[in-house]
């Protein structure tokens, strides 16, 4: 095995101990000019206290979706973040793990 694929559940690990979260971010039909204006005015909106934290994110080429890799404690951490969101998106958080923790837990 490659050392990048034996050594991802260590470096998780030492990142810290929440789960990994794939948020799908899907735009409101029309709403994706107040979407990036309320992120540039406001930023993420995320709770302080929540334990979230942001680690990625991606843009379908439409503009029509935001996919955010996250970790968090627990699935119930994502909830004042999303409140601050839902007039203009729906989600979708799908608790994820790496390749190889997948793997090597089978």
């Amino acid at each position: 095995m490659d050392a990048a694929v034996t050594d991802e559940p260590k470096a998780r690990s030492r990142r810290s101990l929440a789960m990994l979260y794939m948020i799908v971010e899907t735009f409101r039909c029309g709403t994706t000019h107040e979407v990036g204006a309320r992120f540039k005015a406001r930023g993420r909106l995320m709770t302080e206290d929540a334990g979230l934290r942001y680690i990625a994110s991606w843009m379908s080429t439409d503009g029509s979706r935001c996919f955010q890799l996250m970790e968090a404690p627990d699935r119930s951490a994502f909830d004042g973040w999303i409140a601050n969101w839902a007039d203009l998106v729906d989600f979708e958080v799908i608790e994820v793990a790496t390749s190889a923790e997948y793997w090597s837990s089978r």
